[in-house]
Formats: structure tokens, C-alpha cells, sequence
């Protein structure tokens, strides 16, 4: 088998805990025409000391190390290594995870074989609480493959695989062709990502092996619910507004249930943490309801089943009834 370069890009910000276990998973891939990429979003740590000791000490690893002034967050550290990648295939991987050895092997024997605009494995979430490892983001479908941007779409929201951003090879020219680059100024972005790879994919593969383990802890993204959160969800939805009205009918019906899966998501995560703040939940609320919605034909035809309807509903009442009907059912 051939063997292309891979660029795998690693952001770099407070991970001097993480940041060497993470190196040396790479250092022990089976897989060796590498090319490692960091971006330090001038982390106040000793990450970086601890980075250059690590390349000191393994002098053959091929790495370049690209320093930000100020810190741009990991919209701008993500697209400053997709444009700073020369392999054939990117690679994404957070310093505070790390991957098993033969990773990158096979998912680039996949990725060849068939020639995929994204291939990806399996990740394991391997809790710092109490040493167990659970399956957060599990692929679902059991097929290969999807040939076809239509059937891709489909799977795509119905939840067939993960979409954190992470432990997928993407096709550099892919990437490049159709300009896919993280939004400026969100922080927590792999559900747009995401969306915005979907709608550009012709083929898609999977790897039925686990290949990445991400570490929970307490400083992991998923823990992180603050108002500043909450109002990257909604620039979230307001893309996926954005795309709705781009699109064909067939294709809003997509986006529309997707936008209610999603905010009712928000609502529970925002309400499970931000108890106190009732103002705030009738601000998003409020929000919420200038998107696109269902409409009278949709609640009444077969488009949508019965669950979609029942949140929908529960999404577009009246403000103060709205917000009054969820604390009673989640509070």
C-alpha cells in the first residue's frame, strides 16, 4: 500500500497534563509518513516547554510548531492547521486525547480502498472519575459506506455516525475544493462542522475499530455550560437557518427536525444548568421561535412523525407558557 502523508493537527492551550501522553500516541503509530502540526493559542502553560522537550528528545518526528500572538480559540487554531497541512489526508486530534497505534494505518488503508471524502473510527470516552470507558460518540450505521451527497444527508440526520471533528481523515483536496473552514469567534462548533461537511459529501466510510480515545475531565468541552455556550448554540442555529433557506423542500424537512432536535437539546442542557436564570430561558425561547418552524401542513400531514410535532409544539408557544411548560416538565 502507498503510503500519503497525513497532517495531523493538534491545537495546543492549557494541555500540559495531556499534551505528552497525547505526542506519544503519535510517535507509536504504525503508520509513519506523518507530518505533525501544533498551534499554540498562546497557552499561559508549560505545554509548550513541555512540546519542545518532546521533540528534543525524538529528533527523526517531522513537526512544526506555529505560534498565535494572542489567543483566537479553536475555530481559528482548527483552520490555521487545515491551511497549514500539506498531506494528502488531515487529521484532527485534541491534546488532552490521544490515539491507539495502528489509528492512522487503517483508516488510511480505508480512505484508499474507498477513495472517501472523509473516512472515520470508532472513540472511546475513557472517564478521568473512575477509569471507565464508555461509548459516547458511536457509529450507528452498519454499513461501509454511503456513496451519494442525497443518502449521505439522510444518515447524516439520522444520527448514523458521531459529529465531533475529531478521529476523521479527511481528504485534503476535499477540504480545500470546497472551502471548509471553521466559523470565527464559536467555540464549540463540531455539530456545524459537521453540518457544513454533510452537505459537501459525496462519499463517506467508516472504520468499525476504535482508533481514538477522547479523555473526559473536568475541564473538557462537553462540561462547559456557560451563557457564552448557550450563545453559541444559537449562532449554531442561526447557520442552520441559513442553510434552510438555501435549500430544496426535501431538504428543509431535514434541516427543519434537526433544528428542533436541537433546540430542545439547548433548552434542557441550558435549563439543567442555569437553573436560576428564568430570564434568560425566555430570551432563547424567545429566539428560538424567530427560526424556521413547522407549519400548519406539517403538523397535520405525515412528514414528520409524532415526537418532532410534540416538540415543535412545545417550542412555539407563547413565551412566558412556553418556558412555564418546560421548567414543569424538566424542572
Amino acid at each position: 500500500m502507498s503510503q500519503p502523508l497525513v497532517s495531523i493537527n493538534i491545537p495546543v492551550f492549557k494541555c500540559e497534563k495531556y499534551v505528552y501522553r497525547c505526542l506519544e500516541s503519535v510517535k507509536n503509530q504504525t503508520y509513519k509518513n506523518l507530518e505533525i502540526i501544533l498551534i499554540n493559542d498562546a497557552t499561559p502553560d508549560n505545554s509548550i516547554e513541555i512540546i519542545e522537550g518532546f521533540f528534543k528528545e525524538n529528533p527523526d518526528l517531522n513537526y512544526r510548531l506555529i505560534h498565535n500572538e494572542t489567543n483566537e480559540g479553536l475555530s481559528v487554531v482548527r483552520n490555521k492547521g487545515i491551511e497549514n497541512s500539506a498531506g494528502k489526508y488531515i487529521y484532527m486530534l485534541d491534546s488532552d486525547d490521544y490515539i491507539t497505534p495502528y489509528c492512522i494505518e487503517k483508516l488510511v488503508q480505508v480512505s484508499e480502498k474507498e477513495n472517501s471524502d472523509i473516512t472515520l473510527g470508532e472513540t472511546i470516552c475513557l472517564d478521568s472519575k473512575d477509569n471507565e470507558e464508555k461509548m459516547l460518540f458511536p457509529i450507528r450505521t452498519k454499513a461501509s459506506s454511503f456513496t451519494g451527497n442525497e443518502i449521505i444527508l439522510n444518515q447524516f440526520f439520522e444520527k448514523q455516525w458521531p459529529i465531533i471533528a475529531p478521529n476523521k481523515l479527511y481528504k485534503r483536496d476535499w477540504v480545500m475544493k470546497n472551502n471548509l473552514r471553521f466559523v470565527k469567534g464559536l467555540f464549540s462548533q463540531d455539530e456545524l462542522w459537521s453540518f457544513h461537511c454533510a452537505f459537501k459529501l459525496e462519499k463517506i466510510a467508516f472504520l468499525k475499530e476504535v482508533t481514538y480515545i477522547y479523555f473526559l475531565h473536568g475541564e473538557s468541552t462537553i462540561f462547559n455550560r456557560t451563557k457564552r455556550n448557550f450563545e453559541n448554540y444559537q449562532t449554531i442555529l442561526e447557520y442552520f437557518a441559513k442553510t434552510y433557506q438555501e435549500s430544496n423542500q426535501t431538504i428543509q424537512k431535514l434541516i427543519l427536525k434537526k433544528m428542533v432536535q436541537f433546540k430542545e437539546m439547548v433548552l434542557i442542557m441550558q435549563w439543567k444548568a442555569l437553573r436560576g436564570d428564568v430570564e434568560y430561558m425566555k430570551e432563547n425561547y424567545a429566539r428560538m421561535k424567530l427560526l424556521p418552524q413547522l407549519s400548519l401542513g406539517d403538523y397535520i400531514g405525515n412528514s414528520f412523525d409524532w415526537k418532532t410535532k410534540k416538540l415543535s409544539f412545545f417550542q412555539n408557544l407563547p413565551n412566558s407558557l412556553g418556558v412555564k411548560l418546560f421548567i414543569r416538565r424538566f424542572g
